[in-house]
């Protein structure tokens, strides 16, 4: 039985800055309050970023906004969170880290089921002109779309 994923947020500044090597899933540990907001969508993982701390993989940058009806047990919306993955993964990535050029991104943040899952990215920042090759591929397809549309109207 194959469980849905249901988007939260999405990191779309993430791909055009990094090339992403390998892809994890991770649980990510959040409060009663928080995990409420998640699923309400108030989640923003633009100026996120994962390290790597005493063996553990924390979350820095993430905002989930307080939620509305929490009072007291609201948390900081930009605090620190863990993410839970398995020793040998963490270990792989630690590795991967410390050589040159490579970073670990967070990508989107997505219901599977009844539990919130960070998918992150080990990744290789990009060169500016990768970014222009990128950006002059997309302008092709979008250009062959239009031309391919316009002549299947007529």
């Amino acid at each position: 039985m194959k469980q849905e994923r249901k988007l939260i947020a999405n990191n779309k500044k993430a791909a055009h800055e990094y090339f992403f090597e390998e892809k994890y899933e991770a649980g990510i540990s959040l409060h009663g309050t928080e995990v409420k907001s998640v699923r309400m969508g108030k989640c923003s993982i633009k100026e996120a970023y994962v390290h790597i701390e005493k063996g553990e993989v924390i979350l820095h940058g993430c905002h989930v906004a307080p939620y509305e009806k929490g009072n007291i047990f609201n948390r900081d919306p930009l605090r620190p969170k863990k993410l839970l993955l398995h020793k040998q993964e963490i270990r792989k990535l630690a590795q991967k880290v410390k050589e040159a050029g490579y970073t670990i991104v967070p990508t989107s943040v997505y219901l599977k089921g009844s539990l919130v899952k960070v998918e992150i990215a080990l990744a290789k920042g990009k060169k500016l002109y990768d970014k222009r090759a990128d950006i002059a591929k997309k302008d092709m397809r979008r250009e062959t779309e239009r031309d391919f549309k316009v002549k299947n109207l007529y």
